[in-house]
């Protein structure tokens, strides 16, 4: 007994508080931590602009591996083996072989990152990276454009989202697709594209979904964003962005199984209330007649109750080309006057003559019946199986904001708060969001144990335009426990908050 208690007292120093001693039988328990009390403990700045993006983190080796693309593309490294203390490495170049990385992964001693090609409508690469020696593994060609990259929990595949933008004069428009490589099968690689949906293209445009690229067919418009696996690894669920809605995949079969529309948020409503205008003096929450498409941008897995669900980043984004710019003002638009009978006051600068919405719908010869908006700005669960949505924030998140005095009123007429990141991680055996917010430099927190009431804990502030944010468990952590690492593209700050 007395040498087991000795064994149980080194393990709880190692983890550095992560766990408490029971002096039964059972050993080293988890530490309780408080979801709500999440608070900034170490950081790094990697530069500026663009210099802190994606992040992923290696129990391992204790490495944390960041995209940084703001002079030269490369991945930094930091090393949190002596955690607090963060200290920077020898970064990974990747400018030789790509056009920029975009996103990092890591499982079981490997670190996959996504890079886009020089010429980036090409196809890119995802290239795989021993987390200890830095040595190469292997580099596998994907899709045009692999815009995020992850790993199955069971470390057996690497699925990327391949957005295939458009060149800016929209002359060469490659397919969207992702890819699923089979870390087993020596890397084997097999890229899915949409072509086979191009018959339902009316069904799904009238459920929401977009495709109005010009002159693109469905496979061509259709821009994967973001990717989330299921905690068995045999499916995957990716954010379609531009197009508003996402696809479910079968990564054992290869196959894409269906795409989700996601319809319009309906300003219209009190309980979907926003500011509108940047040029009011005021920060003002009130319901206006637009409809707004959600585009989300990131998403994450979670289960709850015994059933599996996604939750999305509505963040927004519209498509902004030399040859292709779909916004437009609405102070500069032709509204239909029976739409519309007091238009004239809607197009005032105060009201919602500054608000950005698309010029692809709800217009017939550039007279406006109907206003389109971009974003949810906020963020929304679904069911997994179903593909219904269970919740949506409404007007609630950016209150969350505006009661912090966090809210950017220069942003009220384009995306709001604009949502971005998202990750669920346990705590406590309960399931807990992470929504990173561009435009307000902060992290909102929800227990999402029930997820058709998700229940507010906290708000955090980050660095400027936060733009990933990773979940480390307790059990991973270098101190044991559970930490954010929020990556902030705006100044190229990566700060890492823990819990009470």
């Amino acid at each position: 007994m007395k040498r087991r208690l000795v064994v149980v007292a080194i393990a709880c120093a190692v983890l550095t508080q992560g766990c408490i001693t029971d002096h039964g039988t059972n050993g080293p328990l988890p530490l309780t931590e408080n979801p709500a009390t999440f608070k900034e403990v170490a950081s790094a700045d990697l530069g500026g602009t663009a210099s802190a993006e994606i992040a992923a983190y290696d129990p391992l080796s204790k490495r944390l591996f960041v995209v940084n693309n703001e002079t030269t593309s490369k991945v930094d490294v930091l090393n949190l083996s002596a955690y607090p203390t963060v200290t920077k490495e020898q970064a990974i170049d990747v400018s030789s072989i790509s056009g920029g990385a975009n996103s990092v992964a890591v499982s079981g001693g490997k670190l996959a990152i996504a890079l886009e090609a020089i010429n980036k409508q090409q196809n890119g690469n995802v290239l795989v990276v021993n987390t200890s020696t830095l040595a190469t593994i292997k580099q596998v060609p994907v899709g045009a454009l692999p815009d995020m990259v992850t790993f199955s929990p069971d470390g057996f595949y690497i699925v990327t989202a391949n957005e295939g933008e458009p060149s800016a004069d929209y002359k060469n428009d490659p397919v969207g697709s992702v890819s699923i490589i089979n870390v087993a099968d020596n890397y084997s690689v097999k890229t899915l594209a949409f072509d086979a949906f191009a018959g339902s293209q009316a069904q799904l445009a009238a459920s929401g979904f977009r495709i109005y690229g010009p002159n693109a067919t469905l496979a061509q418009d259709i821009e994967p964003e973001y990717v989330a696996v299921s905690p068995d690894s045999k499916k995957a669920w990716v954010t379609l962005q531009e197009n508003n809605g996402m696809a479910e995949i079968d990564l054992v079969a290869g196959t894409i199984l269906r795409i989700i529309p996601f319809g319009t948020k309906e300003y219209n409503l009190a309980a979907n209330a926003i500011d509108p205008s940047d040029r009011d003096s005021k920060i003002e929450l009130r319901p206006v007649p637009v409809k707004s498409y959600f585009l989300p941008d990131a998403i994450a897995y979670f289960t709850a109750n015994g059933a599996n669900y996604v939750v999305t980043a509505d963040e927004g984004d519209a498509r902004e080309y030399t040859a292709f710019d779909e916004q437009v003002r609405v102070g500069s638009l032709t509204l239909d006057a029976t739409a519309f009978p007091n238009g004239s006051t809607l197009k005032q600068t105060a009201n919602l003559g500054r608000l950005r919405v698309t010029n692809t719908a709800g217009n017939t010869g550039g007279v406006y019946k109907e206003l389109f908006g971009f974003g949810g700005r906020g963020f929304s669960i679904y069911n997994a199986s179903t593909g219904q949505r269970v919740y949506e924030a409404g007007k609630t998140l950016e209150e969350k904001v505006i009661a912090a005095n966090l809210y950017d009123d220069d942003r009220s007429d384009d995306k709001g708060v604009e949502p971005e990141g998202v990750t669920v991680g346990m705590i406590n055996n309960k399931p807990i969001a992470f929504v990173g917010m561009e435009r307000a430099d902060a992290v909102a927190v929800y227990d999402v144990s029930n997820p058709a009431t998700p229940q507010f804990l906290q708000l955090f502030k980050t660095g400027d335009a936060p733009e990933g944010v990773l979940f480390v468990s307790a059990a991973n952590s270098p101190n044991g426990r559970s930490m954010l690492v929020v990556s902030s593209e705006g100044d190229g700050t990566v700060r890492i908050y823990q819990p009470d």
